[in-house]
């Protein structure tokens, strides 16, 4: 996968549109190369019903997908560059992006799916807006993507980390600005919250 052109998914998890986290995604996707084909899903808005946990139902084998499930099923694999981008919401991601990483558990339980081993080498980031002091609130959401993308055997870029409380705070936050300049520069090292 990392041979292959990329192409970002861009997975927006706020309650509401044009926050601060999608504003700061927005910005660093600004500068990806004009080729660079990007998808944008407000996960919110898909309709993904509630994940359903088969592991010991049956013979724990997950039903091939359809509808909104399918539809970011088809995303996440056709795209060598996935974008968590998620305001903090209680020291971690948002119910909706949970709720989307709960289905890769599923879709590593169906049939001919080969989800593990089509997810490997492609690459994980994360953007987040925050509203408090301390940056160092956003290690748990760092850390539950870092995890995750470490046991698909994925490639862990970071998280771009904004500040951002009301509507437009992040427009003002000009460390976070600057770094979204380079935050999807392939093959720049990145930290695992980059301030």
């Amino acid at each position: 996968m990392p041979d292959a052109p990329r192409s970002f998914l861009f997975l927006l998890g706020s309650a509401r549109t044009g926050g601060n986290t999608e504003v700061l995604a927005r910005a660093a996707a600004e500068h990806l190369e004009p080729e660079v084909p990007q998808r944008w899903i407000h996960v919110g808005e898909l309709g993904l019903p509630p994940f359903t946990d088969r592991r010991h139902t049956g013979d724990g084998t997950t039903p091939f997908a359809e509808g909104a499930e399918q539809i970011v099923q088809d995303a996440t694999l056709a795209a060598t560059d996935i974008v968590i981008a998620s305001p903090l919401y209680w020291y971690s991601v948002s119910g909706s992006i949970k709720n989307y990483l709960d289905y890769w558990s599923g879709w590593l339980r169906v049939p001919g799916l080969d989800f593990k081993a089509r997810m490997a080498g492609r690459r994980l980031w994360g953007v987040t807006a925050h509203g408090d002091d301390e940056p160092g609130v956003a290690d748990p959401l760092a850390g539950t993507l870092r995890l995750s993308a470490a046991y698909l055997k994925m490639d862990w870029r970071g998280v771009l980390l904004g500040y951002g409380s009301r509507p437009g705070d992040v427009d003002r936050d000009e460390r976070a600005r600057a770094a979204a300049k380079t935050f999807f520069e392939d093959g720049v090292e990145t930290p695992d919250v980059l301030y």
